[in-house]
């Protein structure tokens, strides 16, 4: 059987919204949201919470996951997702085969979402994989002062018309598979082949701001009435 771990990092600092991590949202936890989508897995094995705060680790295990203990040298404002990765499987008793990590910042992911993306991985023979969004607004971009579009304005689609091959995509942050070999090889969470799962539009939104707490739980509400 694959081995197959998630790994959700978890800082204590944040200085756009202070404890954001364990900050309520929904009615528990931000980072419970994540650990529980994981645990609802059936293909996933373990999952560790990679923090320096000790209230995070606690409400992680007291919520089903393992904790590892990051030096502070990793878990300050500069430090990187991957730098994360990298330690925690420095410290692994056991070294796995598939890596997911989630971000806490997601806590609204479709269900059962989680076995889908890790079968298409596994059948697809990707490298790694990460979840995307389709959004249905034209893009610009700016040069030397001048706005330029990146669509034909001269033939403005309607939402409804829009063909397939005409959506973008955006990286929404909220899931991404690699195997270990890949980031060892790498060093970062994308790459070599990579393949794709689609979460519609209403799971793009990250948490950043006290605003986004608002926002999400708005969102929230509304999936769950449907």
């Amino acid at each position: 059987m694959t081995n197959i771990i998630t790994i959700i990092p978890a800082r204590g600092g944040s200085k756009g919204v202070p404890g954001k991590n364990i900050k309520d949202f929904g009615g528990k936890p931000l980072i419970v949201h994540s650990i529980e989508y994981a645990n609802a897995s059936k293909l996933n094995n373990k999952v560790y919470v990679s923090t320096d705060d000790d209230e995070i680790a606690q409400i992680s295990q007291d919520a089903g996951a393992s904790i590892i203990h990051r030096p502070p040298e990793i878990a300050d404002d500069t430090a990187s997702t991957e730098s994360a990765i990298e330690h925690a499987l420095s410290v692994m008793d056991t070294q796995p085969e598939i890596i997911v990590l989630l971000q806490a910042t997601s806590p609204l992911r479709p269900e059962k979402s989680l076995d889908r993306a890790l079968k298409h991985f596994i059948d697809g023979e990707f490298d790694s994989l990460l979840s995307i969004s389709p959004t249905h607004r034209f893009f610009w971009e700016i040069e030397e002062d001048i706005a330029k579009p990146k669509y034909d304005y001269l033939n403005r689609p309607r939402r409804q018309d829009m063909k397939i091959e005409n959506i973008q995509y955006v990286e929404n942050g909220s899931l991404y598979i690699f195997t270990r070999e890949h980031f060892e090889k790498t060093g970062n969470r994308l790459g070599g082949k990579i393949g794709y799962t689609i979460f519609s539009e209403e799971y793009c939104l990250e948490i950043d701001t006290p605003q986004d707490f608002i926002t999400l739980e708005t969102i929230d509400k509304s999936l769950h009435k449907k």
